[in-house]
């Protein structure tokens, strides 16, 4: 191999080493309920930018009753009813009661995301119960390792939103 090629391809590893190396994990916790009929919730997570608007779809947690996912509100009208299925291979099962994490980091939708001011939103809905939304700020890139909670009052417990350069 030439030497300056060599260079030049270090080089790039180096930056594509860098830029992967972004973290953005989720630990959400879903609480134990005392009710007759119990139905685990859905989730969407996605980010919207502070400034533009832009919505960037994370993932999506529901069983095979599609029919619910209109529960999922604010997902729905941003972005939900426009993807098609399988929600651009974003999905998982619905969790049960506990804490659960989530690591979005790999994602492809990162790679090119514009640095800026950010909102983690977190919504949850329930067949035959509530439906709830945290919303966690943050900036991206991230200078430095960084946690940001919110607590739900009902289909959510505690929300941390970690961010790592």
């Amino acid at each position: 191999m030439r030497p300056w090629l060599f260079v030049i391809t270090a080089l790039f590893a180096g930056v594509a080493a860098t830029r992967a190396a972004a973290e953005l994990r989720v630990e959400v916790e879903i609480p134990r309920m005392a009710v007759a009929e119990y139905h685990a919730p859905y989730l969407a997570f996605w980010l919207k930018h502070a400034d533009s608007g832009d919505i960037v779809p994370l993932g999506l947690w529901y069983d095979d009753q599609e029919k619910w996912l209109k529960d999922l509100r604010l997902w729905w009208r941003r972005t939900g009813r426009t993807q098609s299925k399988p929600y651009d291979g974003l999905t998982g099962a619905t969790r049960r009661p506990g804490t659960h994490s989530v690591d979005f980091s790999d994602l492809p939708a990162l790679a090119g995301l514009p640095a800026g001011d950010y909102e983690l939103v977190v919504e949850a809905a329930r067949e035959v119960g509530g439906r709830e939304v945290v919303r966690l700020p943050f900036h991206w890139p991230a200078d430095s390792d960084r946690a940001v909670t919110a607590k739900g009052d009902t289909e959510l417990g505690k929300v941390t939103l970690q961010v790592a350069p």
